[in-house]
């Protein structure tokens, strides 16, 4: 599929989600405070919990379709390969989408007052559901296809969910991304033509030139990361602080075509030398923040760094690529 449809809609159903969980200050039930997660079931909570989900799906599904897939031709519903696409980082990035969805609509359930099997059961179908109208909308344009390597992915996040919450109550191990800003050399690339155009402009053409379309779509900039809480790993009474993990992370740089990078620009080619810039895989190992490990009485701050350990906190990083080449970041 697209990578970057997804991204965007990573950044709605978040914001979304976080709604649905407690942004308004509305007091559903006057004897509980409204962002503590109920103890029994509240039919009030669920009705507006469903609501709010009914109606951010539909809106979503609508609106994704009209401000995207509508401009495309379409087709017969058709299969489509994408494997090794932009290094795999596309691949990661819908296990980590799906992962944080089901996260997410597991922590609505629960603040609902549903039981712990129903809640794993609503984050599985909430999330796979987000993920699979992408999917499906794919599968009716000409331009894409249905991608069994995508719904590999969806699944997979959904799997490494449900398999922590079932059996260790817990997300110890937690799917992050980080996108730090990725500045280009100043290298002019000669088209069959004569014409130039530099590694800026193709990433601009590629990725966009805001931050927030640089965050979404650029590859070169995001890492993908396995953030390990390691106190709970450890035995009862540990002195490692709860909140501070290890991350092992993933990352790809000198990509600038979905597979090589060759593209064609109003009828000419240009072809960047791998001699020059390599198509790389980075592997990373860093720190991390587990933001749902620091201690609040306030629930309400409690739901915002929930929402915002999506997110891998910029920190020193060691990298080593499939070159063997080693480098140290001070933030990543």
């Amino acid at each position: 599929m697209i990578a970057f449809v997804s991204r965007w809609a990573m950044v709605l159903t978040t914001v979304v989600l976080y709604c649905t969980t407690g942004i308004s200050q509305i007091e559903l039930d006057s004897k509980s405070n409204f962002f503590t997660p109920s103890d029994t079931f509240n039919q009030k909570r669920f009705n507006y919990a469903l609501g709010i989900s009914a109606a951010t799906y539909t809106g979503f599904s609508v609106g994704l379709y009209h401000a995207w897939y509508k401009q495309y031709p379409q087709e017969g519903f058709h299969f489509f390969n994408d494997s090794g696409e932009w290094n795999n980082m596309d691949k990661i990035g819908h296990v980590y989408t799906a992962y944080f969805q089901g996260v997410l609509c597991y922590k609505g359930a629960k603040w609902t007052g549903l039981s712990e099997n129903n809640s794993i059961l609503v984050g599985a179908i909430c999330g796979s559901l987000f993920q699979t109208t992408i999917e499906v909308m794919d599968g009716f344009s000409s331009e894409w296809g249905f991608s069994v390597y995508d719904m590999g992915a969806n699944t997979a996040g959904i799997g490494l969910y449900i398999l922590q919450q079932k059996y260790w109550k817990e997300q110890r191990i937690s799917l992050k991304v980080s996108s730090l800003p990725s500045s280009y050399p100043d290298f002019k690339v000669v088209g069959s033509m004569g014409n130039t155009v530099s590694l800026q402009d193709r990433a601009d053409d590629l990725f966009g030139s805001s931050f927030a379309e640089k965050f979404l779509k650029d590859y070169n900039a995001q890492a993908y990361w396995a953030s390990v809480n390691i106190h709970s790993f450890l035995p009862e009474g540990n002195k490692w602080p709860k909140w501070l993990n290890i991350a092992l992370g993933y990352g790809a740089d000198n990509m600038f075509g979905g597979y090589t990078n060759e593209w064609e620009s109003e009828g000419e080619k240009f072809i960047l030398g791998e001699s020059v810039f390599p198509r790389t895989h980075q592997f990373y190992l860093g720190f991390d923040l587990d933001l749902s490990k620091i201690k609040t009485k306030n629930n309400f701050f409690k739901g915002v760094l929930s929402m915002f350990n999506i997110f891998k906190m910029p920190s020193p990083a060691l990298e080593i690529n499939n070159r063997g080449e080693f480098t140290f970041h001070l933030l990543r």
